[in-house]
């Protein structure tokens, strides 16, 4: 999964258009609903901590996972502002470990999208399933093939800051469900009068609802309900992002790593 690099140092810049508050209240809402006022959360993607520090505001225990040192940075100067006593650990996604279960995972600006096989994303629901407490609850959102095909697909997005600009280019492949994004960064340099450009690019995956509850079942997970984005409305045809969320139902797998050691135990008992 390719993480953020340059782009982490603007990212925000261009993020201010993310209501993070407004989902964060909204995730509450889900959260308080299932009995879950307080207590272990994770925020798996975590990025630059917006929206883990919004939860941590609300009185949740988080723990922050990203797999990008430089979105990480950012996120823990966000700490060090704010006081929250946040647990951030860089990690893949994909194999991500945790020194115990949390009682709810929440993952937030389409990051499962950025798993482009369908295996893949089972595995990281399987893990998701593993470090939950019983019936504990995972929020998460993707976007939906209608966004990647009527909305970014072939188009450029280019915007411009006091100190920053960047110019977004999207290639949406149909038959193979794939977004490619091409970064093209300008960022000033501190004290500087040039900016010095960045190129990025990043794959994303299209996933129809009905791919993501077989995933979902498949890891184990309970399906409870999806949202049109962080909305009380269900889905539609034309929805561009799609919030879901999902309950543990009992554990019937272990990661590879915790298996060949309970092995290990059982062959030294024999």
């Amino acid at each position: 999964m390719e993480s953020y690099t340059s782009f982490a140092e603007v990212y925000d810049q261009f993020m201010d258009n993310v209501p993070y508050e407004a989902w964060a209240d909204f995730l509450q809402e889900i959260l308080q609903k299932e009995g879950i006022r307080d207590g272990l959360v994770l925020d798996l993607g975590c990025g630059t901590g917006s929206m883990t520090e919004a939860l941590a505001a609300r009185g949740y225990d988080m723990i922050g996972v990203d797999n990008s040192e430089e979105m990480l940075e950012i996120a823990m100067e966000k700490r060090v502002e704010t006081g929250h006593d946040i647990l951030y650990l860089q990690q893949d996604m994909q194999a991500f470990e945790l020194y115990g279960t949390v009682r709810a995972v929440i993952s937030v600006c389409d990051c499962v999208n950025y798993l482009t096989d369908p295996e893949e994303l089972e595995e990281v629901f399987r893990l998701v399933n593993n470090y939950l407490d019983p019936e504990g609850i995972f929020i998460f959102d993707f976007n939906t093939p209608y966004k990647y095909r009527e909305l970014l697909g072939d188009t450029t997005i280019a915007e411009n800051r006091e100190n920053a600009s960047f110019i977004w280019d999207n290639y949406y492949y149909e038959e193979e469900k794939i977004n490619e994004y091409e970064l093209t960064l300008f960022i000033r340099e501190e004290g500087e009068e040039y900016y010095r450009r960045y190129q990025e690019t990043h794959f994303q995956r299209a996933y129809t609802l009905e791919e993501i509850r077989e995933l979902l079942t498949r890891a184990g997970l309970c399906y409870l309900a999806a949202f049109d984005n962080y909305t009380g409305n269900a889905p539609s045809k034309d929805s561009e992002r799609i919030c879901v969320v999902a309950r543990e139902q009992g554990k019937t797998w272990k990661p590879e790593k915790e298996e060949k050691e309970t092995q290990k135990g059982t062959k030294r008992n024999e």
